[in-house]
């Protein structure tokens, strides 16, 4: 489906987009482009005027998927069956049948004729009556079903100028038609993208002049990644006076590479009646490659020298490690390893359905003791693969990033997000905004095709696994790959790619004695060659490097010693985490994945720091031209007061600051707050996302003090606010920070980052600011400290365009308590109440900030313990407790499933409830019977821990099971959730009542919930006006 689908059109708008549709102008203006994005902008437009809100993709995408349909029902009518049919076939049958089919003829003059025909409407006309040009977007690949009635049309000259303005001829003796076509038509914005304007014919001779250049010739044979080849193309074109970028070269490169070998292929096929203009000139250009090619189909071993050339140290490993599976292998299993290695990553500097290799003839795969070919098109289509238009796909996935990706992927709640969503755009956002935090910059496309390949990858080999024996050696990250899709948690799969890795490294070192190597990455023709009865040139260049590879086993061997060995401490500390797990719920949170090295930030020595983006009184910011999109938070090594009224050097402040900030950093982060926080850099410095600051200091208040008491007189210093009071002032030092309304913040019509601060973002930040709040005084209250009040700051991510919570939180933030008693306070107050700063009285005001830096640490910790049992009556409902874990899982709470039959063994549902009663851990069973459910009153009614029913009911006898659940005994009690979701909050919400960081989570939850709401009712607002 086009990117930007939308949701389902209604028929009043499929009602709409026909009736501009027909519209004479837009069909002449739909049949006579092959760039139509500009086009659809103004339907787009004309629907809004019609009241029917849907961008420019949505509308193409539904253009196309309409034209489909009716060319299958045509297909259908045409071909005998009646019977199909769909809706509004007979509007479109009245818009598309009459359109004409343009016939194209090379003349004399270097120009083209046009004659256009008019389909025969005839109950004996042809299946291809009324078929039009559809244009063909970037890169855009023709299937070959016939069904799609996709035509490769092509730019030319016309040499009718009245041709592609309407659908019949102009009749130059008809007034009227005169008339009618000097119309002005209604403007239509153009727009340029790969591919841009027409192709003159001097332009595409000069392209081809410099094609012909020996030089270009073996550079775009000798290369997958074509960027700079083309941009020197495009540079030589601009000495012919020609202004076209690399991207439109490649494009037209592209394209009469394709015309050629069709219009070649037909004539060798006994065809004459085929052409094309500059026939001559490709065929000098490309004949030879054929030439070679047929030549090399009949004598392997008369192949080029360059084939037997060194290949890359990937291929050759690959090669090696493959040598014994190729061997046994079926023909099916070297169909599928080649399919594999040939599509599945995507760059920008290389999309092509059209392999730049030596041979200029569709490639076909011998298979290996049969006669049998299959073609290179036929291959793509038994491997579907994901290439989406307009992703940016941008520069080929490293290794680390794949790593970094799928560490993100086997999270428990980005996996639940995936699979009930089928809009999933925000959570590749996410996805993407998660990669950023590790130093990779990808957008949230690039994400989610990169998500794509690897699951389509996955299930290929999976689809084929009878054939390919071991599938680990085909795909790589295939270990990783498959907990994640077999429901099990990533464990010591990243040992595996370190073993991969070490290895292609050592194999690397041997055959890099082999000589240069001219290719990254395999095409077609760097497939294993078939064994013929002669050994080839290429077989013995696999021999030698063999030989060589043997000369270095006994590296590799010591490499996977000590990987072992590192694999058999990493599970040790894995079965010490399990012993910990339920004495310290937290653990599930605090041990943090491996973040892959490329991903990771350089360390502080290395750290290469840009210009000084801002300086405060207390902190610099650095750019950081190593990782895009984040700069550095250092700290000073100074206290202010009074708007700098005040200042003094306390030496280790910095430090000290430091730390408070990460940490409460951290564990809002970890209870789902969207924050600039990145990661801890050094001990004075941290990293953040690079943002645009909202200059609004926003204060909430749970008990009335400072400067609060002197803006409202009357007021007794310790009133407490039920709900928060919240506050918003202006930062302006030169007006000591005014206070601010919400009216005045909206009228300033603040804009950063390209975002518009209006209601929506104030009413954002204002619930943010509770929510956040509320997470800290929650935090704090274990520790016997009264959070008093909060100040914070947010800014406008520049790449997420998102707001997000910013700057610091340290302890000039905030004041706090202990034991609610203010003659104890240790925050900036305490200094601020200095009449007189002496070394002594900044030591007692450092004392303050060390303890507050002490006790942060202990906020990401909690001693209370808990977990959630789930009793399943019988193991066919597992994959509805396995949402429950999973769903469990996301707010840090353990989860363990058990099977047990209260009907059929109340005995041993009695055993296993003592042995979670009786080691003292605070426990919530939740009852999983479907039927009759015996389970959670059997449970309720013989434990004083908390029960939930959670029956997983069916649709033929659930209105009558649920009974069983709801209605119970005297003197029980277990409630009933239907939802497993529903029954893991639940849970959560009993623990949060003890355990601050599964309060924050759900605290957290309801805050993303409700921007989530407001959000899509801005949308919706805007789309509406």
């Amino acid at each position: 489906m086009e990117s930007g689908a939308g949701k389902h059109w209604t028929e009043e708008e499929v009602k709409a987009l026909l009736s501009v549709w027909s519209e004479k102008n837009i069909r002449k203006q739909l049949h006579g482009t092959l760039r139509n994005k500009g086009i659809f902008i103004y339907i787009a437009k004309r629907l809004q005027e019609l009241g029917v809100c849907r961008d420019w993709k949505q509308c193409r995408a539904k253009y196309k998927n309409l034209k489909y349909e009716y060319r299958t029902v045509k297909y259908a009518h045409n071909s005998g069956d009646v019977t199909k049919t769909m809706k509004f076939f007979h509007d479109l049958d009245a818009i598309l049948r009459y359109e004409p089919v343009t016939q194209l003829a090379a003349e004399e003059n270097g120009r083209c004729s046009a004659t256009e025909m008019q389909p025969n409407t005839s109950p004996t006309t042809d299946s291809t009556q009324g078929d039009i040009p559809v244009s063909l977007e970037d890169d855009e690949d023709v299937p070959g079903d016939p069904l799609l009635f996709i035509s490769h049309a092509k730019p030319v000259q016309l040499g009718n100028k009245y041709l592609c303005l309407s659908p019949t001829p102009h009749n130059e003796s008809n007034p009227a038609s005169a008339e009618e076509a000097s119309k002005p038509a209604a403007f239509i914005p153009t727009v340029a993208n790969e591919g841009g304007k027409h192709w003159t014919v001097n332009e595409v001779r000069a392209l081809i002049r410099i094609w012909s250049d020996k030089n270009i010739q073996q550079q775009l044979e000798g290369t997958v990644r074509n960027k700079r080849i083309f941009e020197e193309v495009a540079a030589r074109l601009q000495k012919f006076g020609i202004e076209r970028d690399w991207k439109q070269c490649r494009t037209k490169y592209k394209n009469l590479k394709h015309e050629y070998k069709s219009v070649k292929s037909a004539q060798d096929s006994g065809s004459t009646s085929k052409s094309m203009k500059f026939f001559n000139e490709l065929d000098a250009i490309l004949g030879h490659c054929t030439m070679e090619a047929s030549k090399s189909d009949n004598d392997e071993s008369e192949r080029p020298p360059e084939w037997t050339e060194a290949k890359s140290e990937k291929d050759s490993v690959e090669i090696l490690e493959d040598e014994r599976d190729l061997a046994n292998s079926t023909p099916a299993s070297l169909e599928a390893t080649q399919i594999k290695k040939e599509t599945i990553d995507i760059d920008d500097d290389s999309i092509s359905t059209t392999s730049e290799d030596r041979s200029c003839t569709p490639v076909a795969k011998q298979m290996v003791g049969t006669e049998n070919h299959i073609p290179l098109e036929a291959a793509q289509n038994h491997f579907k693969v994901i290439t989406i238009n307009d992703t940016g796909a941008g520069k080929h996935w490293s290794d680390n990033e794949v790593r970094a990706l799928i560490n993100i992927w086997s999270d428990e709640k980005i996996q639940q997000m995936l699979e009930g969503a089928t809009r999933n755009k925000e959570i590749f956002e996410e996805i993407a905004r998660r990669l950023m935090k590790h130093g990779i910059d990808r957008d949230w496309k690039q994400c989610r095709t990169k998500y794509k390949n690897l699951k389509y990858e996955y299930r290929a080999l999976q689809k084929e696994n009878e054939h390919l024996g071991n599938p680990k050696r085909k795909m790589r990250f295939y270990d990783e790959v498959d907990c994640i899709l077999r429901r099990q948690p990533l464990g010591t799969s990243g040992w595996g790619c370190e073993s991969s890795s070490l290895l292609s490294v050592s194999v690397g070192d041997a055959t890099a004695n082999t000589g240069s190597l001219s290719t990254k990455r395999k095409t077609w023709n760097d497939e294993v060659s078939p064994v013929p009865l002669k050994k080839s040139a290429s077989e013995n260049a696999i021999l030698h490097f063999q030989k060589l590879l043997t000369e270095r086993v006994h590296t590799v061997t010591e490499g996977k010693k000590l990987l072992f060995e590192r694999l058999c401490k990493q599970e040790e500390m894995q079965d010490l985490n399990r012993k910990q797990l339920y004495t310290d719920p937290s653990a599930i949170q605090q041990v943090p994945a491996p973040a892959p090295a490329a991903a990771m930030a350089p360390a502080a020595s290395d750290l290469k720091l840009g210009k000084k983006v801002n300086e405060g009184k207390t902190k610099e910011v650095y750019e950081l031209p190593d990782i895009p999109g984040c700069v550095l938070m250092q700290s000073k090594d100074q206290i202010t007061a009074g708007n700098a009224a005040r200042k003094d050097r306390m030496e280790g402040k910095a430090a000290i600051s430091n730390t408070t900030t990460s940490c409460v950093f951290q564990l809002l982060q970890e209870a789902g707050i969207k924050t600039a926080f990145v990661r801890k850099q050094s001990d004075t410095a941290f990293i953040a996302a690079h943002c645009e600051m909202i200059p609004i200091e926003w204060v909430c208040r749970r008990i009335a003090t400072g400067s609060f008491l002197k803006r409202n007189p009357g007021v007794k210093e310790g009133y407490k606010f039920y709900p928060p009071k919240i506050e918003m002032f202006y930062k302006d030092d030169a007006n000591n920070d005014p206070q601010w309304s919400e009216e005045q913040i909206i009228e300033a019509k603040f804009c950063f980052a390209g975002l518009t601060i209006g209601q929506t973002e104030v009413d954002i930040m204002s619930r943010s600011t509770q929510a956040i709040f509320e997470i800290l005084e929650k935090a704090w209250q274990p520790q016997n400290c009264t959070l008093v009040d909060l100040k914070i700051e947010f800014g406008v991510n520049v790449l997420t365009k998102e707001i997000v919570l910013a700057d610091v939180i340290d302890n000039d933030s905030w004041r706090l308590w202990p034991a609610g008693d203010r003659s104890q306070q240790k925050d900036k107050q305490s200094y601020r109440d200095l009449k007189e700063v002496t070394p002594e009285a900044l030591q007692m005001v450092k004392r303050n900030f060390e303890w507050v830096s002490e006790r942060v640490e202990l906020l990401l910790k909690t001693k209370s313990q808990g977990r959630v049992v789930v009793l399943m009556g019988s193991s066919s409902d597992l994959s509805h407790c396995e949402k429950i874990k999973k769903a469990c899982a996301t707010f840090g709470i353990p989860c363990e499933l058990r099977v047990t039959s209260a009907h059929k063994g109340p005995d041993e549902t009695l055993r296993i409830k003592a042995e979670y009663e009786g080691d003292g851990i605070p426990t919530v069973f939740v009852a999983v019977a479907g039927r009759s459910n015996g389970l959670g009153p059997v449970m309720s009614g013989n434990t004083a821990y908390p029960v939930v029913n959670c029956p997983p009911l069916s649709a033929d006898w659930g209105t009558q099971d649920v009974w069983s659940s709801l209605r119970l005994p005297s003197g029980l009690s277990c409630p009933t959730t239907l939802s497993p979701e529903g029954a893991a909050q639940f849970a959560a919400q009993i623990f949060g009542l003890n355990n601050h960081l599964v309060w924050a989570k759900l605290r957290s939850n309801m805050l993303n919930t409700w921007i989530s709401l407001k959000q899509a009712d801005k949308k919706l607002r805007e789309c509406s006006l």
